[in-house]
């Protein structure tokens, strides 16, 4: 069997082709991947892909190609694997590996890293490789992000880098192309990286650069030259035009013509360049269309001066053909050049147009030829009347563009450009910059004008001009006359002809390139011809002139304009022979003083000329110094002039002019030695010049190849001494700094000379030269070493000294030893004075001095290096002590710390790095503290400068601090005399090491930067933590220096730049193979440093509980493992010394919630802290070391609420990311908010998360929650003057001034939430603050702000919303939903439908449930979220307003659905064998019954359910509640109609049809045969009372509906008549149906009737008005729908309507099961959106209490006693009977709240009709002793509400209790008696959990506690005599909200039976509200009894 071999060289491979890894052990592969290969058997590999290094498998080895690479940690990959399985824990504890780190011996990164691959290829190729991978996922995600731009662009680029990859593999690419290649590969790659936000990539010649090869120094310059490259493009000096003519477009032409381009300066008045020249068809097409030089050109050499406004291309066009434009042809051949238009453009134009714009530039045209000269200024000075448009449709196409960079840059990059071909264009002129080995020789001349005579003709000559050069013998130069370019030159040429002119100007430019060997002797000869126009068109020469190129002495003709004598001659006369007119004058100015007859002449011709040439001269100087042999008596004076030549005339002659000097030095060395010095100083400091700089390399060849003055060396020591001597004495400097400028070429020269004489002479005279040498530098260090004395400015000379002097080092070394040259050096800048003054020039000079002797060729030899350390570490520390010149320091330390490789293979620099360490670690380490903490300018100018320097100290040291070994930290240590300065240099490197990982030391982009300082950061520590432990524990132990550690490893281990999570799969294992996770490392130190402290551990508690929590949440396994067990040390020493660790608890909660919300920890921290299991490593969870502790119960209580509290932190975090829906939010923030308040206390979180809900809230636009949410803040401040810090948004005031805002913001929120009630009761508290500061211009706006909502709740409509109970069921839910059921209130117009997908759309994942049963516990534990939704009806625990006939529902629709607890679903069933016959008999109804945490609406928009009780209604009581809710239906329809609510009568008539109809098809039949057949009778004898009930509710019915056809009678329109007859037919069959043929006495003797047409009575029916004995009567003016029915509802089972239930109309219950409404048919769904009412509804009696003022008892006595009853108004709290056709809203009613309301009636339209009411709200509630009855327990529910509970009837009070024998009524809300409810004030809602406050801190009654049975109808009369109502306060009305309301349980209440009136007497009306008086201040307030103890401390006044 063959074995797995470990491959040797076959390491890596790239997969050819896809394979599915389907053997066993197989490893799918994808074609492309590439793969490290670790083994090897019989044509497989095994091995694993590299982006997934965990997954190893076997794979053929024909589908890899391998490739060459080298191996890093070589060895086996499992061996290394489990090397690097090496815990964290101990290598961190592990002393040997520790001590091996220090010592260097390993690498901190070393030891986490395994065998790594790497790929001999390209480096650029393996970082494109690489960087496409990485491209290529983010490619993808900028898809998904809808990013569209940078996709394509991306797509585009990564293409481009494909291409150019390819170019680079094939290999076929010259060095040269290979480079560009590479630039521009490089530069996509970082433009890439730059866009996507990847990092900076260092490179050193297009190859990335590793950071352990280089030193840090040398790392940071390499980003920060790349940075700053990207962020500040170099700006370009010069520029090129780029030039195309492409047509010229004319209707008119027909003629050749010739197109002459130029740059022209119009301030100047000349052209800048020479002339293009295009030569064009007939057509206006290039003649050489195929040759593109001749159609393009480039004008370079343009400087940055030239790109202005003012200059302009200028294009002139000139014709070739007949004289006249418009002549007919004729015989003759003969054509001219004549003018024909000129163009005009500014070159500044260019500079904003696009790349390579097309111009149509207008061509005009001269109105006179005349100014044909000038045509180009006149249409640049817009003189319009010299010149037209030569037509309307003539343009010049041409394509312009501007170019940038040096020229040899543009033939890179715009290669195709040069290789078509483009002629160049230059300037006329030198450019700004010479270049020696440029050869030019071109001379121009510029045809200015001409003066000739008539000649005897009648009109102007028509004057021709032809141009010859020629040589000396004559003979005309073939092809030196050049146009321009773009055209090769020629012979002659022809100037265009001005027609009938004499004085013609022509301004043509033409260029004579002749070389300088024929220069010589030649001459330029102009031919002057009259054009004549006859037929012939002859050409007659009548003159000429001539000029010659050079002078006798050899001197050129000079520049400038010169005016030529024209020589008459015969037409047919021969000038071939040149020497006859040679001899002859040719310039006037030459001619001698008696020719009088030529100066006379008038005709003359006028050229300027300008030679541009690098080889003649026109200079005589020049020329008498070159040639100084043959005029020896001039030398003095050519010596002397030579100064005032120009420099550019040196410069051409540099080699000659040198080799002329030392010709004349060698030879008379004493006459002219000085001079010849002077000379060769000036000749030297011209070449400082920029212009002329270039020339220095002109100058070192000559040095080297040229100069031959072996003798000079001797004369310049002695003359460069003797002025050195003399700058002591001397009282002018300037020629000596001169002298001193030049110490670096005399040095050369000097150095050369001797070279050259020691060659010549084998050495002699070596003594003499070294003498000499020793000399010179003992006067420079004399002169060096003085002071500014007087007014001498030596310090000046000194600095021009230094500046030049590091250059002479190199030369120097030609002839000393390199120990030599350094002992030269240290002496001479060791003789600089100690001493100067600030502003001393000197200052700045030393330093540079040294900056270039450190970057010298000198100092990098080690030899050399240890001479000069001292001295320039002595200056340099010097300087930084006094912060001078920091910039400079930077520099130096930075090339000084560049020298030190990391791994040096030279000799060591230990001795370098010790004398760095002693002389600038301490003052490196205080400069940087000192630049980084001083405080920057606000301008931007000054920062860059700053941050540089700062960077590069930072860089020097880091580098300093990684060359530094165990050795140097042991000395560094041993220097520190006293631990007081090893306290401060410890202080001050923590301190530093913090500010270097700040995040803004470096770029965002500067990852490798970074990871280096980590890396050396904590080697440092390592070594820095032995000294901390030896020397700063026990006895001397110092905090500041532990605290400081401490603070530095925290802040360590949490930089970005480390959380290795947080990067790409491929970066993170970059950077794990190279470093390793550095926090691991130094938790493990934190860990080691923390068991050394002992009981110095108190020290740190609990000051580092919040730095070590933030260790923790980093998602680290190994680094939480090591940290944990830390927290358990602290609650162990914190017990020992307080008995407790309540500071540990306190600060840990307040810093988990600060770094979770910052994004920080994770499920798997929850689970370490909690756990019980050992999750990682070899520590056990905290829980489970807890456990083993006496203190064990605190301690896992502690850990139970952290772990709650992250849970929920957790998914508060978790939901407030961005694009998480509001819902989520804010439900999460809730649960949140309620855990600060109710498990933590922690008012201050409660108190922001507070804040943070209510903007949620506002963002959200719920105005409602919103209010209530600030409720919460609002009710922990009471109105007292008590100052208030500032606090979040809240600036510094008193208590009552915030609590004033909140008031004034929870008003506003409820009005545009349309909750005007509950601010209709903050407004009245406000106005009571108001009034009691007698502050009556805000009472009024106040109460006018009450009145609005008044008129807002009877004018404006709302809108009901719908209730969904939600079950958030599964794992993947949040913990605050996670298995829990909620019930949510739905946004308006919102059913269930909308609602269930709105659900589906905020959890995406979730999966929708299809029923509606209890979910099992699969269902719970599943891996998944379900969502059960169905719709729910809400309850109102009062119903007391829903009941009140004439409310208008505007009102009543507030209190259906606001103050909500309880919710019903109900589900129908068959219990038992269905009759199909009647399913009635069978039909059971499941009644569900959700109560909430909270009432609905809240602080939030769903809440938690928190008891569901189920019970079943049998099928007789379920037809009486059908029958009841129909019944009420049809009374409320009929009242509306009455009254007129109605628009029309379609609603009643199809209840009266739907009610007819079913009656007669069977529906109460269905009744009557299911439950009063003899069987169901017999068998259910318990039900007799039941059924009777059902009787008399049938009975009703009928009653109902006869009344209801009669009133419909009367408002039923003709055309609905006959439906209304056939109603009345159907209702005579129903009546016989039923038996009945007449109504029973009772029913008979009541009349229906409303008197006025309005249902004011009723309040509450009478108990007992329906009960067949007939022993009641009712009274006279009550209408038949205030008949009595227990509950009524609004839903049948006969109509598949939702069901609602209604008030009580009478005031006595069946049965609280007959609260409940049922789903309308056993068919409807049971997720259907129609609402449930709610069951157990307790009536009581309502609350009314207002924050009014009120009366006396006196005055309250009189007030009511003399107010009938009918007057007394009913209050707007306590609506009529509900509407039937409007969706009830929940109210609850339990302890005080605000007015709550009911459900009994359904709404198919939601909303509110608005009905006028006179109705006040303004009344409380009290007794007349001001004290109430106590509210009592809620009953308990036993068994089916139907059996168990009764409702207690509201009664209402008289006048005389003794009257008291009436039906039960509600009494008004204005009446003074008792009801069982609290009577101070009103709140909002009931018992809210965990902080939902109250509007008002309600005072409750101390009455009796127990709940009356429904016979109990009587309280004492103390009770009824209640009249009197009384206010009482404590200085300021409390506060309105109370919480502790809220925790109290919900207690139903009993109504005072001795308000209760007989049913034979009216109820009485109800007066108008009486004025009520605020009570005196002075009275106490009312005692609660019931105790409520505030959970939160009064602490909270400070915020």
């Amino acid at each position: 069997m063959n074995m797995w071999i470990p491959t040797e060289h076959e390491k890596y491979g790239v997969v050819l082709a896809s394979f599915r890894g389907t053997v066993q052990h197989g490893l799918p592969l994808e074609i492309g991947d590439t793969v490290q290969i670790l083994e090897k058997c019989e044509g497989w590999y095994r091995g694993f892909v590299l982006k997934n290094p965990n997954s190893k498998g076997i794979f053929p080895c024909s589908y890899i190609h391998l490739k060459n690479a080298h191996i890093k940690n070589k060895g086996t990959y499992e061996d290394s694997r489990r090397l690097r399985a090496r815990s964290a824990l101990d290598l961190g504890r592990s002393r040997q590996v520790r001590n091996k780190v220090r010592s260097g011996s390993v690498a901190v990164c070393s030891l986490l890293q395994f065998e790594m691959v790497v790929p001999t290829e390209d480096t650029v190729i393996t970082e494109m490789t690489f960087t496409l991978r990485d491209w290529g996922a983010m490619w993808k995600q900028l898809f998904v992000r809808n990013e569209g731009d940078l996709f394509h662009r991306l797509w585009h680029v990564m293409n481009e880098i494909l291409d150019l990859r390819r170019q680079v593999l094939v290999g076929h690419l010259t060095h040269d192309r290979m480079r560009d290649v590479k630039q521009h590969i490089t530069a996509r790659l970082d433009w890439g990286n730059e866009q996507l936000g990847l990092d900076l990539v260092p490179r050193k010649e297009f190859s990335m650069v590793d950071p352990d090869e280089i030193s840090v120094t040398e790392l940071y310059q390499l980003m920060e030259h790349r940075h700053r490259k990207k962020e500040t493009p170099t700006p370009v000096s010069t520029h090129h035009l780029f030039v195309h003519l492409k047509s010229l477009m004319s209707s008119n032409l027909g003629e050749e013509l010739e197109v002459f381009f130029f740059i022209y300066d119009s301030r100047e008045n000349k052209p800048l360049s020479e002339r293009f020249f295009v030569k064009l068809n007939k057509n206006g097409l290039p003649k050489s269309p195929d040759k593109s030089e001749r159609q393009c050109t480039l004008f370079v050499d343009l400087g940055s001066g030239d790109l202005r406004k003012d200059v302009y291309i200028v294009v002139h066009i000139i014709r070739i053909g007949r004289m006249g434009a418009g002549e007919k042809k004729n015989t003759c051949s003969v054509q001219y050049r004549r003018p024909y238009g000129c163009a005009v453009v500014s070159i500044a134009d260019l500079l904003t147009a696009d790349s390579k714009d097309d111009h149509l530039l207008k061509v005009y045209a001269c109105n006179t030829e005349s100014e044909w000269s000038q045509i180009h200024d006149n249409i640049i000075k817009k003189v319009n009347s010299r010149y037209n448009l030569s037509g309307s449709n003539t343009g010049l196409a041409v394509a312009l563009q501007l170019l940038h960079g040096d020229i040899e840059q543009l033939r890179r990059e715009y290669m195709v450009l040069f290789t078509r071909g483009v002629s160049i264009t230059k300037k006329l002129g030198f450019s700004d910059v010479i270049m020696p080995g440029e050869m030019r020789n071109d001379l121009y001349i510029t045809l200015e004008k001409g003066e000739f005579e008539k000649g005897g003709k009648s009109v102007a000559r028509n004057v021709e001009v032809t141009i010859y050069a020629l040589d000396s013998d004559g003979q005309i130069l073939k092809g030196f006359v050049a146009v321009g370019s773009g055209e090769p030159g020629g012979d002659e040429y022809h100037t265009f002809v001005l027609y009938h002119n004499n004085s013609p100007r022509w301004a043509e430019l033409i260029k004579l390139p002749i070389p300088v060997d024929i220069f010589r002797g030649s001459h330029v000869r102009f031919e002057f011809r009259h054009c004549s126009t006859k037929d012939k068109g002859e050409k007659k020469l009548f003159g000429f002139s001539f000029v010659p190129l050079m002078q006798e002495d050899g001197r050129t003709l000079p520049d400038g304009t010169h005016e030529l004598i024209v020589h008459k001659c015969e037409e047919n006369a021969n000038l071939q022979d040149c020497a006859r007119y040679l001899k002859l004058p040719f310039s006037k100015s030459n001619l001698p003083g008696n020719n009088q007859t030529a100066k006379g002449t008038k005709e003359s011709f006028w050229i300027t000329s300008f030679l541009c040439s690098t080889k003649l001269t026109q200079n005589g100087d020049m020329l008498d110094l070159l040639k100084w042999r043959a005029h020896p008596e001039r030398i003095s004076d050519s010596l002397s002039k030579l100064k005032e030549i120009d420099g550019s005339e040196i410069v051409k002659f540099l080699q000659d002019t040198l080799d002329t000097l030392f010709g004349i030095l060698d030879e008379n060395s004493q006459k002219y030695a000085l001079k010849v010095f002077e000379c060769l100083v000036h000749i030297i400091n011209l070449l400082q010049d920029s212009k002329f700089e270039h020339f220095k390399p002109v100058m070192d060849t000559y040095i080297e190849s040229h100069f031959a003055g072996a003798l000079s060396y001797r004369d310049l020591i002695k003359v460069l001494k003797w002025y050195v001597d003399r700058i002591t004495e001397a009282d002018r400097h300037e020629h000596i700094q001169q002298v001193l400028k030049a110490t670096e070429y005399i040095f050369k020269y000097i150095i050369q000379s001797r070279r050259l004489f020691a060659l010549a002479t084998g050495g002699q005279n070596e003594e003499e030269f070294r003498c000499c040498m020793h000399e010179l530098f003992m006067s420079i260090r004399f002169f060096l070493s003085q002071e500014n004395k007087g007014l001498r400015p030596i310090t000046q000379t000194q600095a021009v000294f230094l500046q030049s002097f590091p250059a002479v080092y190199g030369e120097l070394l030609k002839l000393f030893t390199v120990r030599e040259v350094a002992t030269f050096i240290r002496e001479t800048l060791g003789s600089l004075p100690t001493t100067t003054q600030s502003d001393c020039p000197l200052e700045a000079v030393k330093l540079l001095c040294i900056a270039k002797t450190v970057e010298s060729e000198l100092y990098t030899n080690i030899e050399s290096r240890c001479i000069l350390l001292p001295v320039v570490l002595r200056l340099l520390h010097a300087y930084m002590q006094e912060q001078k010149d920091l910039v400079m320091c930077a520099h130096i330390l930075t090339c000084m710390l560049s020298l030190l490789k990391k791994d040096d293979t030279e000799l060591s620099p230990s001795e370098e790095v010790d004398l760095i360490v002693e002389s600038v670690l301490g003052v490196l380490l205080q400069t940087i503290l000192e630049i980084t903490n001083r405080p920057h300018p606000a301008g931007p100018t000054l920062r860059p400068q700053v941050q540089d320097v700062t960077g590069e100290f930072v860089a020097c040291l880091l580098a300093l601090l990684r060359q530094m070994k165990d050795r140097h930290y042991q000395q560094l240590l041993q220097r520190f005399t006293t631990k007081d300065d090893l306290r401060d240099f410890l202080l001050h490197i923590f301190t530093v090491f913090r500010i270097l990982i700040r995040p803004e030391m470096f770029p965002k982009d500067w990852t490798v930067m970074r990871l280096v300082t980590n890396n050396i950061i904590i080697t440092t520590v390592l070594y820095l933590s032995d000294a901390l432990r030896k020397n700063f524990l026990n006895d001397s132990f110092e905090y500041k220096v532990w605290d400081s550690y401490f603070c530095l490893s925290v802040i360590f281990i949490n930089q970005p730049c480390l959380q290795l999570e947080t990067f790409s799969a491929s970066k993170k294992k970059k950077i794990l193979e190279k470093y390793g996770d550095m926090r691991v490392m130094m938790g493990c130190e934190i860990f080691s440093m923390w068991q050394n402290l002992g009981e110095h551990k108190l020290n740190f508690i609990p000051a580092m509980i919040g730095p070590f929590l933030e260790v923790t949440l980093v998602p680290q396994p190994d680094l939480r493992n090591v940290m944990i067990p830390i927290f358990h040390d602290m609650m162990d020493w914190e017990q020992r010394r307080s008995g407790n660790f309540k500071q540990v608890e306190a600060k840990l909660i307040d810093k988990l919630d600060s770094l979770m919300s910052e994004g920080k920890g994770d499920e798997t921290y929850r689970e370490l802290f909690n756990s019980i299991i050992p999750l990682f490593g070899p520590y056990p969870s905290l829980l489970k070391k807890i456990e083993r502790e006496t203190w064990r119960e605190s301690g896992i209580s502690l850990i139970a609420t952290v772990t709650r509290l992250m849970e929920r932190l957790l998914d508060y975090r978790d939901c407030m990311k961005l694009g998480e829906v509001d819902g989520k939010k804010i439900g999460c923030t809730v649960s949140l908010l309620n855990f600060y308040k109710t498990e933590l206390n922690k008012e201050e979180m409660y108190i922001r998360y507070i804040h943070k809900l209510y903007e949620l809230h506002l963002k959200a636009q719920n105005y409602t929650e919103a209010s209530y949410t600030l409720l919460l803040y609002d009710e922990l401040l009471e109105w007292s003057e008590r100052p208030l810090r500032e606090f979040l948004s809240y600036p510094m005031q008193t208590e009552w001034q915030r609590k004033e805002h909140l008031h004034l913001t929870i008003i506003q929120n409820f009005d545009r939430g349309k909750c005007w009630e509950n601010g209709i009761i903050l407004c009245r508290e406000l106005a009571d603050q108001y009034e009691s500061y007698y502050d009556y211009r805000n009472l009024s706006k106040m109460r006018m702000n009450e009145a609005s909502f008044y008129d807002k709740i009877m004018d404006q409509q709302r809108l009901e919303p719908e209730f969904f109970r939600v079950g958030f069921y599964g794992k993947k839910f949040p913990f605050f939903l996670r298995n829990k059921e909620f019930v949510c209130r739905g946004h308006d117009y919102e059913r269930l439908e909308a609602f269930q997908q709105r659900m589906l759309n905020e959890f995406p994942h979730a999966i929708a449930m299809q029923h509606a049963n209890q979910p099992d516990q699969t269902i719970y534990q599943a891996d998944a979220q379900y969502l059960q939704i169905y719709a729910v009806t809400p309850i109102p625990d009062s119903q007391d307003v829903l009941q009140r006939d004439g409310v208008p529902d505007n009102i009543k629709s507030f209190y259906k659905v606001n103050h909500i607890w309880k919710f019903r679903y109900d589900r129908p069933f068959h219990k038992g064998t269905k009759d199909k016959e009647n399913e009635f008999k069978s039909l059971w109804v499941e009644r569900t019954t959700l109560t909430l945490v909270q009432s609905l609406p809240g602080i939030s928009r769903w809440f938690e359910v928190e008891r569901k009780e189920l019970v079943e209604v049998s099928p007789l009581e379920n037809a009486i509640e059908v029958i009841e809710n129909k019944n009420l239906q049809l009374r409320t329809l009929i009242t509306q109609c009455q009254t007129r609510q109605m628009q029309n009568i379609n609603p009643l008539t199809m209840c009266l049809n739907g009610v007819i109809d079913a009656a007669v098809n069977g529906g109460l039949a269905r009744y009557q045969e299911a439950f009063f057949a003899k069987d169901y009778i017999t068998n259910h004898p318990e039900d007799g009372d039941k059924i009777s009930r059902l009787r008399d509710l049938m009975f009703e019915q009928a009653h109902i509906l006869e009344f209801g056809l009669a009133v419909h009678e009367k408002f039923v329109p003709q055309d609905m008549k006959p439906l209304h007859k056939k109603l009345v037919d159907q209702f005579h069959l129903m009546k016989s149906s039923l038996g009945i043929q007449e109504f029973p006495a009772y029913m008979q003797a009541s009349t229906i009737h409303f008197t006025n047409g309005s249902p004011r009575v009723g309040r509450h029916s009478a108990p007992n008005i329906l009960i067949p004995d007939g022993g009641a009567r009712v009274v006279a003016r009550r209408s038949p729908l205030s008949y009595p029915a227990a509950n009524r509802y609004s839903s049948s089972s006969l109509s598949s309507q939702a069901s609602n239930e209604v008030s009580n109309i009478t005031g006595q219950s069946e049965s609280s099961d007959e609260v409940f409404n049922m789903q309308p048919s056993p068919s409807t769904s049971s997720l259907s959106s129609n609402h449930s009412a709610s069951p157990n509804v307790i009536s009581s009696a309502p609350s009314s209490a207002r924050g009014s003022p009120q009366l006396s008892d006196k005055h309250k006595h009189s007030r009511e006693n003399c107010l009938s009853p009918r007057e007394r108004p009913c209050s707007a709290v306590y609506p009529n009977p509900l509407d039937p056709t409007q969706r009830p809203v929940p109210h609850p009613m339990g302890d005080s709240s605000l007015p709550r309301s009911d459900p009994n009636i359904s709404a198919p339209d939601k909303v509110v009709k608005s009905a006028p009411s006179s109705w006040s709200l303004d009344t409380s509630l009290s007794d007349s002793n001001g004290k109430c009855p106590p509210v009592p327990p809620r009953p308990p529910y036993t068994g089916s509400p139907a059996r168990t509970t009764r409702s207690q009837s509201p009664v209402m009070s008289s006048r005389s209790p003794r009257k008291s024998s009436a039906p039960s009524f509600t009494p008004s809300p204005t009446e003074c008696q008792s009801t069982g409810m609290v009577s101070n004030s009103p709140v909002l809602s009931g018992s809210y959990s965990s902080g939902i406050s109250s509007l008002s801190r309600c005072s409750v009654s101390e009455a009796s506690g127990t709940e009356n049975t429904p016979g109990d109808h009587a309280l004492p009369n103390s009770a009824s005599s209640g009249s009197d109502e009384f206010f009482r306060r404590e200085n300021k009305t409390p506060p309105p909200y109370s919480i502790h309301d809220r925790n109290n349980p919900r207690r139903p209440v009993p109504y005072p039976p001795s308000l209760s009136v007989l049913p034979n007497v009216d109820a009485p009306p109800v007066p108008p509200k009486p004025h009520q008086i605020r009570k005196p201040e002075l009275e106490p307030r009312r005692p609660d009894p019931f105790p409520r103890p505030r959970p939160i401390p009064r602490k909270v006044s400070q915020l």
